[in-house]
């Protein structure tokens, strides 16, 4: 079986066919990294361009398209959204929260990062949420066609220039408002929370600290178990219901076997209500492979909207609609019902579609083909998916048959670091948050450990993806709760000394 598309992310977020024509219908190694996002997400309509809570400018920046050399090459139009309503201006040296914009539409991490919009009144900061360039609508070349065309036009797209991208923005947009002086916090989920990270560390003088939440930066070679994330995700399951994890163990096997059969694939099509005729039984594999690790990612303890909408503990909702089916019912359709829970809660849907990617994100499938090589595999013994093991050597070929390139798997961990993280972090870093929760299967890859006074592990034994950045509501549990409070007045203690540095006293509006 193939477990995910890569990624992208993460997670992810957090992975996409975005390679030339002829590459299309190439399918990426069965060893291949779960997604951050990717096409079987479907946003909420309200999400983009639609209603929103949060009140936003939505702006443009010319940025350069490379800025480590001096060709004369064609600038790009970066999105951000920015709100000054209540930013309390430079001469009281009021903060600027700076989220780091992830693989994809920067409206709707927007839309997912109540936090940062909550925080704003409370300290008086000005909010900033720029697009990620080749996502949404910073498109380099003028359009995703031609920025996506080959790999000479989507060499720019690269975490390297990302972080130059947000550097320049923010510098500009400080001397602009002539708040060269007010401190920075970044913000960052997922494959964000990662570019939060590397930001504090490539930039420290733009910024007085970062919280990074769920964000994989030791998910790279030889420092985690490539297993990490599928054994996460199988034990959220287990952990519920060993027959419903039994089931999905199974199931695998049914699929393929059937899918070999004269009418396996138009049986597994009728099934599964896939709106058209299924190509490979390994194409339904990566659908229900993604479906599980996305529920892991977002088994938030309230409803939410997130990736889908879905229920409440939705893991929990998805083994008690297998577990609940009568005796007899066959294996394929306890399946159904259960991945229903993901692909279809609000019962809305008629057929599902594999084939969409309605999102802008399959730009993270060549930066996994190139710099974001995060290790993958399943174990036999501990996972609910099929057992296999690492194969560089599978996606190598993939790479250069979709994009000519070849990935390089040591080039994050050089450029950023990873290994022996506590000495280098200890040695030369500062004020960042790294938060998770133990349901997420990308905190694996996170950092678990306090590394000093100043680079903080917020771990919830029940929290999922970036759940912390989320808009709090009235069913938080106590502990997301805590978690939030506490990095507040992390937050707030960095201000402090900032300020008081600057020898100007700081109050937030409100008591924290």
């Amino acid at each position: 079986m193939a477990s995910l598309p890569p990624i992208t992310l993460c997670l992810l977020l957090l992975l996409l066919f975005v390679a030339p024509p002829t590459a299309y219908s190439l399918q990426r190694s069965s060893r291949s990294v779960p997604a951050f996002l990717n096409k079987f997400l479907r946003l909420p309509s309200k999400a983009v361009g639609g209603a929103t809570p949060y009140k936003y400018e939505i702006r443009y920046f010319q940025q350069r398209l490379d800025h480590f050399s001096f060709a004369d090459l064609p600038p790009f139009r970066q999105r951000y959204l920015i709100s000054t309503e209540h930013w309390e201006g430079p001469s009281r040296l009021a903060p600027i929260f700076f989220y780091c914009g992830n693989e994809g539409d920067i409206e709707w991490f927007a839309a997912n990062t109540g936090l940062v919009w909550e925080l704003a009144p409370r300290f008086g900061a000005m909010v900033i949420f720029p697009e990620h360039r080749y996502y949404g609508e910073s498109m380099p070349f003028g359009s995703r066609e031609e920025a996506y065309k080959n790999a000479s036009t989507l060499a720019y797209l690269t975490s390297e220039q990302a972080l130059a991208d947000f550097a320049v923005l923010i510098t500009e947009l400080k001397r602009n408002a002539s708040a060269q002086s007010c401190p920075v916090i970044l913000f960052g989920g997922s494959y964000g929370g990662m570019l939060a990270t590397w930001m504090r560390l490539k930039y420290p003088h733009l910024s007085i600290g970062a919280l990074a939440a769920s964000a994989p930066i030791l998910q790279f070679e030889n420092i985690v178990s490539p297993d990490t994330f599928y054994n996460i995700v199988s034990n959220n399951f287990r952990r519920e219901s060993v027959s419903c994890f039994n089931t999905i163990r199974e199931s695998w096997d049914v699929i393929m076997s059937l899918g070999m059969t004269n009418t396996g694939l138009s049986l597994l099509s009728k099934t599964f209500h896939l709106c058209g005729e299924l190509k490979s039984a390994e194409d339904l594999s990566n659908w229900l492979d993604s479906a599980y690790s996305y529920l892991a990612m977002a088994d938030y303890p309230y409803p939410a909207d997130f990736l889908m909408p879905l229920p409440g503990n939705p893991i929990k909702e998805v083994c008690r609609r297998m577990d609940s089916l009568p005796n007899g019912t066959n294996i394929l359709q306890r399946i159904f019902e259960g991945i229903s829970v993901y692909y279809n809660y609000t019962g809305t849907v008629n057929c599902f579609s594999l084939d969409d990617d309605p999102h802008g994100m399959s730009g993270w499938d060549w930066q996994a083909c190139t710099e974001m090589i995060m290790p993958m595999a399943s174990n036999k013994n501990t996972s609910m998916f099929p057992a296999f093991e690492y194969d560089y050597k599978s996606d190598e070929e993939y790479c250069y048959k979709s994009y000519h390139v070849t990935p390089r798997p040591t080039w994050i961990t050089t450029e950023f670091g990873g290994h022996d993280i506590k000495t280098a972090l200890g040695t030369f870093g500062s004020n960042i948050i790294f938060s998770n929760g133990l349901l997420d299967p990308w905190s694996g890859g996170s950092v678990l450990e306090n590394i000093s006074d100043t680079i903080v592990a917020l771990v919830t034994e029940r929290g999922a993806h970036h759940l912390d950045l989320r808009a709090a509501t009235a069913e938080d549990p106590d502990w997301l709760v805590d978690q939030r409070a506490s990095e507040v007045k992390l937050i707030e203690g960095w201000l402090n000394r900032y300020l008081e540095s600057k020898r100007v006293n700081f109050l937030p509006l409100q008591s924290v």
